[in-house]
């Protein structure tokens, strides 16, 4: 195989490469966005559960100690001591017991005492208060100052609704406050601070999640990888097939266009030979009619013929002429002398319905010079003045030519309007490529066929090698117009 081909196969390879890197990094960008938004679910659920956990315990321990209460009476005197220390060991375990969990950081009941509040955490301090209704004077724990500060804040509206309140502190502490109603009676609340901690279940869910991506991961890099070695296979046989049929295909269309230029320059050729057997004609007639008063006109005019002829000629060597012989700063060419002299020595000359053409001129003095071959303005201004003739079906035409210089915009405008019917306008449509329909090979407004629809084809052609833009519309009267722009 030839370093030519392994260099394609290694561009097709690339192309396979950029699919298989993009499809990785969309793999990986789909992991990383469903693990973010399995861990912000975990997050929610896990915050959730946290604190119907941490209410939950505060409410079995608030029941608990609800249904100790209403089992005696709160009446200190009934109570023998047996029975009274019974009570106080069953309030230490209720107390304590929840601090054994490793959740709950502290716990304590909240009690109106007064005019404020005081934490409880012990069972005898608890039994002097529902019993005996009363507190020794010393009875204080700095431990819960901000839980009893945050009591205060909220004991109106727990006392109205008797509703659970849960605050929530820095990375998911949270403070219960659980109503205490024994026999119906709003007496406090129970106090629990839990820092409920699940951190293991979450860990355990994105580990398992992290396995399942990474063997979902494997299963497809490795169809990709298979895909990749299978195509780089297939790629080289393609190649090689199409490789052939191209070289077949461009031997076809070398043939094809060769044939297409010679029969276009055949077809070009053919056009202007009309046009340099009737120039040929007047050189002939002016030679007839020769003499000493007119001999000054005539070898003007057998001049200007004779060099349109050579161009003619010349024009004949090459499908496209070197473009220094149509666009040169050698070229001074002033374009109301050379419309002039078409319309008086080519129009006005024929010998067939001369009468029946008139030519009204509106010539600008001020339009400059270009850098144009003379007689290629010839090939663009005769055809479509032709064009006028040929296709205006009137008995008399009146054909009007306007020449304006635009110094602001440095240029210049030529406009070449009829009498006639003026153009259809599905000539007037425009391709794909902008051109207007009636600027294209072999489109007429006669019948179109192979020999015909080359006059507009031509000039608008030259036109565009000499930079300039041929435009075409129908006048207000309903006649046709062509628009000659020249930018100096």
């Amino acid at each position: 195989m030839s370093s030519e081909n392994k260099k394609h196969i290694r561009f097709e390879w690339k192309h396979i490469l950029i699919i298989f890197l993009t499809l990785i990094f969309f793999q990986i960008f789909v992991y990383y966005l469903q693990k973010n938004t399995l861990q912000d679910l975990l997050s929610d659920t896990m915050e959730w559960y946290k604190q119907n956990s941490a209410e939950e315990i505060g409410n079995l321990t608030t029941t608990a100690m609800e249904l100790l209460l209403e089992s005696d009476p709160f009446n200190e005197d009934e109570i023998n001591e047996n029975e009274t220390k019974n009570l106080i060991h069953s309030f230490n375990s209720i107390l304590k017991q929840p601090l054994m969990k490793r959740n709950v950081e502290e716990m304590c009941v909240i009690l109106p005492y007064g005019d404020k509040f005081i934490a409880v955490d012990l069972g005898s301090e608890l039994f002097s208060y529902f019993y005996s209704r009363e507190l020794a004077d010393t009875t204080s724990n700095s431990e819960y100052i901000d839980a009893v500060k945050q009591y205060a804040a909220i004991h109106k509206e727990m006392v109205k609704t008797e509703l659970i309140t849960t605050i929530k502190k820095e990375q998911s502490v949270f403070m219960v406050y659980v109503p205490l109603v024994p026999h119906g009676e709003y007496s406090g609340a129970v106090y629990l601070k839990i820092h409920p901690d699940f951190t293991f279940i979450s860990n355990k869910i994105l580990a398992s999640f992290d396995h399942t991506v990474l063997i979902f991961s494997s299963l497809i890099l490795m169809g990709l990888l298979i895909v990749f070695y299978i195509s780089t296979y297939t790629i080289i046989e393609r190649d090689e097939a199409r490789e052939l049929l191209y070289s077949e295909r461009e031997a076809h269309l070398t043939e094809y266009i060769a044939q297409q230029k010679e029969h276009l320059f055949t077809k070009r050729i053919y056009h202007t030979h009309h046009k340099a057997e009737k120039v040929m004609g007047f050189i002939n007639e002016d030679l007839d009619n020769i003499d000493e008063n007119n001999f000054r006109d005539v070898k003007y005019r057998i001049s200007k013929y004779a060099n349109f002829i050579s161009r003619v000629i010349y024009d004949m060597k090459w499908y496209n002429p070197p473009l220094q012989t149509i666009r040169n700063h050698i070229f001074r060419t002033d374009l109301n002398e050379v419309l002039s002299f078409i319309i008086n020595n080519i129009f006005l000359r024929t010998s067939r319905q001369v009468n029946s053409i008139k030519f009204n001129t509106v010539f600008d003095e001020n339009l400059p010079v270009v850098s144009i071959n003379e007689f290629v303005v010839w090939e663009i201004i005769e055809p479509i003045i032709q064009n006028a003739i040929d296709h205006s079906d009137k008995e008399i035409i009146n054909i009007k030519i306007l020449t304006k210089y635009h110094p602001e915009n440095h240029q210049s405008v030529i406009i070449i309007e009829d009498n006639g019917k003026g153009i259809r306008e599905d000539l007037l449509e425009k391709n794909d490529a902008g051109v207007m329909r009636i600027f294209l090979e072999n489109i007429s407004t006669k019948a179109e066929g192979k020999n015909c629809g080359y006059g507009c084809y031509l000039a608008y052609e030259i036109a565009k090698r000499c930079g300039w833009e041929l435009k075409a519309e129908n006048s207000e009267t309903g006649g046709g117009r062509f628009i000659l722009l020249i930018n100096h």
